[in-house]
């Protein structure tokens, strides 16, 4: 697919550098400090596909942009924000999409501040206007994030994760933002509690897709846009190991575990776990389930009516699984 981002983009830009202008002064505070972070937050800002899927969805039931539907993107992006603050922190991170992280500049202890400000900001903004269907969508979606992280956590220490477990860690971890988006997209464009539900479900497949998309970037096929075998160094079992191992012979299974959990960041046991993933056909499989999440996403699309807005969403979970970073 040749189409970028910001030609999806194209039929809402107006919404996204409106939606760009309250984001910005809702985050507007009379502390000094703060306001330089976050001034400095809001200049990271990403690709920003969650107020995209935010917007699109609403526009698959109302023509036109309400404000709840700026709130709820707003409230997504300060809880989802604090949430990465926090991570960096967890993690001991100096940067975040090639930036300095918010630790890394103020240290730890501001940093934790921030996040806490942010979370009670997007708290407040939300009861401020009686969204409540709006807020607990997200809240839900944080504590499913929280959720998969500890369960990661726990499980990573044995490296013994099952196809069935990893796919918990990224409905919670990473499919769940996007299906919170979708569901309040929805939500704020005044759908029905069963299409709600519909497009939060179709967001979480598309949520488990790009996860699955960003698994294949530790093993250096042709889109990759990262270095490889990044997963691997931090001991993270993703799809292509986890289907390998479970294909393996015992006394394979034993030395290839023994790499990951010993490899101290050599890249030729790195490269021995990549050339041992490709050759057990982790990658086949794993586009193989990539590409059954994307189907299963647009299966529940094409049940809401054809118009510009589902069409963009379609150009945008291809962008997902098609994107080369």
């Amino acid at each position: 697919m040749s189409i970028s981002l910001k030609e999806i983009q194209a039929p809402i830009a107006p919404e996204m550098q409106q939606f760009e202008k309250k984001f910005r002064a809702s985050m507007k505070t009379r502390v000094l400090l703060l306001d330089r972070i976050m001034s400095y937050i809001v200049k990271r800002k990403g690709k920003q596909m969650r107020p995209m899927f935010v917007f699109f969805t609403a526009k698959l039931f109302r023509e036109s942009i309400g404000e709840a539907s700026y709130r709820g993107a707003a409230l997504i992006e300060l809880l989802h924000t604090a949430t990465l603050v926090h991570d960096d922190v967890v993690d001991d991170a100096n940067y975040r999409r090639g930036f300095f992280s918010v630790n890394a500049l103020w240290k730890n202890k501001i940093a934790v501040l921030v996040g806490d400000y942010l979370l009670s900001k997007g708290l407040l903004l939300s009861l401020q206007n009686d969204d409540f269907e709006l807020l607990k969508i997200v809240s839900n979606a944080v504590k499913e994030m929280s959720e998969g992280e500890l369960l990661q956590i726990e499980k990573a220490r044995r490296l013994d994760i099952t196809e069935e477990v990893y796919f918990d860690i990224i409905r919670q971890k990473t499919a769940s933002l996007i299906a919170s988006c979708c569901a309040v997209g929805a939500a704020s464009a005044g759908a029905s509690k069963e299409d709600i539900e519909k497009a939060r479900l179709f967001g979480e497949k598309v949520g488990i897709a790009f996860q699955i998309k960003d698994d294949l970037f530790d093993y250096g096929t042709a889109e990759i846009g990262k270095p490889v075998g990044i997963d691997i160094k931090e001991k993270k079992m993703t799809l292509p190991l986890i289907y390998a191992l479970r294909e393996a012979d015992w006394v394979t299974k034993r030395k290839v575990i023994y790499n990951v959990k010993n490899n101290n960041g050599d890249n030729k046991r790195v490269q021995q776990v990549i050339d041992f993933v490709k050759k057990s056909g982790g990658i086949d499989y794993t586009v193989q389930l990539m590409n059954h999440y994307h189907a299963e996403a647009l299966a529940i699309l094409h049940t809401f009516p054809d118009s510009p807005s589902r069409r963009s969403l379609e150009y945008l979970i291809a962008y997902t699984i098609e994107r080369e970073k």
